[in-house]
C-alpha cells in the first residue's frame, strides 16, 4: 500500500513510540482508503510488471545453470582419470541440488511475498474495524444525547401545559398567594 520506503503511517514505529504521535482511527481509515483506491488504480499495471522481472530472474537462473551443465559435460569429455571424471560427477550432482534449492527459494520468496501482504491487509483491516468501532460509539453518544434533548423537551412541554392550566385556574380564582 502507497509507498513502501516510508514509514507506513497507521503502524506504530516501535513498542515504546507515544500513541499520542499516532494518527487517530478516523485520519488513518481516511489515509488507508485513498491508498487503496490508488493502489487498484495501478494494481495490474503492477503485477505485469513484477511477474516479468520475476520470469526473466527464473530464466537467467536457468541459463546460467545450463550454461554450468554444459561446461561440466566439455570438461567431462576431456577429462580422462578417475578422480577427475569422480570430481565432474560430484559437481554435477552440486549443480542438481542447487537447480532445486534455487526452485525452492523462489517458492518461499513467494510465499514469503503473501504472507507479508496478508499482513499489510490484516493491520490495514484492523485500522477499518477501530473505524467502525469508533463510528458507532459516535453514533450511540449521539443517539443518548437526541434521547436527552427528546426528554427535556418533552418535560418542558409538559411543564409548560402544567403551567398554562395552573393559570387559567389561578386566574378564575384571583391572584395565586406569594409564598415566603
Amino acid at each position: 500500500l502507497g509507498d513502501s520506503s516510508r514509514w507506513p503511517w497507521w503502524l506504530p514505529l516501535c513498542p515504546q513510540c507515544p500513541t499520542s504521535l499516532l494518527p487517530t482511527p478516523q485520519a488513518a481509515f481516511a489515509h488507508l482508503a485513498l491508498a487503496f483506491r490508488c493502489d487498484m488504480f495501478t494494481l495490474q499495471q503492477r503485477v505485469l510488471v513484477e511477474k516479468g522481472a520475476r520470469d526473466a530472474a527464473e530464466e537467467n537462473i536457468q541459463e546460467e545453470l545450463g550454461q554450468c551443465r554444459a561446461a561440466l559435460e566439455r570438461l567431462g569429455q576431456s577429462c580422462a582419470n578417475a578422480g577427475c571424471k569422480e570430481t565432474l560427477e560430484q559437481l554435477q550432482h552440486n549443480l542438481a541440488v542447487l537447480s532445486a534449492a534455487v526452485e525452492r527459494a523462489t517458492s518461499a520468496a513467494e510465499k514469503l511475498g503473501a504472507v507479508h501482504q496478508e499482513a499489510r491487509m490484516s493491520r490495514a483491516a484492523e485500522v477499518m474495524v477501530q473505524h467502525v468501532e469508533n463510528l458507532k460509539r459516535h453514533h450511540m453518544r449521539e443517539h443518548a444525547e437526541l434521547e436527552e434533548m427528546k426528554r427535556l423537551i418533552q418535560q418542558n412541554s409538559r411543564n409548560r401545559q402544567l403551567a398554562e392550566t395552573q393559570g387559567e385556574v389561578g386566574s378564575a380564582t384571583g391572584p395565586l398567594p406569594l409564598h415566603r
